[in-house]
């Protein structure tokens, strides 16, 4: 996408400025969604992709735009310029997003690009269009340890003007634990992926152990695109793919969103990037509540969370 493309993308949100507000929540099959996308719904559960195409899911604030990047760099060879190219939604973009025109919908921005495509969802395995798993399309999860995940989302919903106002943190906790954010429940969103894995060759990743050891998962990233890379080149993907790299690079920071969208005075769309952060928000007695409930809704599977590394 050349330069004046990536500017008609950050006039269109400025042009539907007056348009965007904190959407409602509208439950579609189950799972509440932002009113925009469930009112186009149809068509998203309607859209066939290439067999080519690769799906990177994840529930919101699980490290989707630092997986996009890998995946980016890995793709061209860890040629950092060709990453510059656009901002990560335009690059890879949102498939389910949808928004006041002229803001371009996932589908509008999909339709103008040649397979292989690289797609984003938030979307739970049930949403998720038909066709991906018919087709056979490649598809890599990240999951997130609850709490952390909890406190991204947070300061995410707080920064983002066209989410639900979040409220504050002792109702959000409740809200998380009941599955009444966008995009629903989080225990369900894992769970649904990890008990489809081996069937649908989904690569599921977990979030920590891509902050533990990133060479060892940037590595697997590649192996399961079938690329191969030399030593020097997966070196330059992970620190291209550092936290305070990413932060720094205004093609992956969402500094592309303009206030009307995204408020980074509130909070930076790149905030921590840390494991353990948790702490900072749970009191005691929050997080002996979580831990009890987060044990009945996960006690019929066994997925290999941390919540430190």
């Amino acid at each position: 996408m050349s330069e004046e493309q990536e500017l008609d993308y950050h006039t269109a949100i400025q042009k539907a400025g007056k348009l965007l507000f904190r959407f409602p929540l509208v439950t579609v099959r189950g799972t509440p969604l932002m009113c925009h996308i469930a009112d186009n719904f149809e068509k998203i559960w309607a859209f066939n992709p290439h067999p080519s195409d690769l799906l990177i899911a994840t529930y919101p604030k699980a490290g989707t735009t630092w997986t996009q990047e890998i995946v980016d760099l890995l793709l061209h060879n860890g040629d950092s310029e060709a990453c510059k190219r656009a901002p990560t939604p335009v690059r890879s973009p949102f498939l389910e997003i949808f928004s006041p025109k002229p803001i371009p919908s996932g589908l509008d921005l999909l339709e103008k690009m040649d397979p292989p495509r690289m797609i984003k969802t938030h979307l739970p395995f049930h949403l998720v269009p038909l066709g991906f798993w018919e087709n056979k399309c490649k598809t890599i999860y990240v999951a997130r340890n609850a709490k952390d995940n909890m406190v991204s989302y947070f300061h995410f919903d707080r920064m983002n003007q066209t989410q639900p106002e979040p409220g504050p943190w002792e109702c959000y906790v409740n809200k998380f634990m009941q599955g009444e954010l966008g995009w629903g429940s989080w225990y369900d969103h894992v769970k649904g992926y990890w008990v489809e894995k081996e069937e649908r060759n989904i690569l599921y990743l977990f979030y920590e152990e891509m902050k533990e050891n990133p060479r060892r998962e940037v590595e697997r990233i590649m192996r399961y695109l079938d690329l191969s890379l030399s030593d020097d080149v997966i070196s330059r993907i992970v620190e291209l793919t550092s936290f305070k790299s990413m932060k720094e690079n205004p093609m992956s920071n969402y500094s592309c969103v303009p206030a009307p969208v995204f408020d980074h005075t509130i909070s930076p769309f790149m905030r921590k990037g840390e494991v353990g952060d948790w702490r900072n928000y749970f009191s005691p007695e929050q997080s002996k509540m979580f831990d009890e409930d987060y044990k009945e809704k996960m006690k019929d599977v066994d997925i290999p969370f941390r919540d430190s590394i």
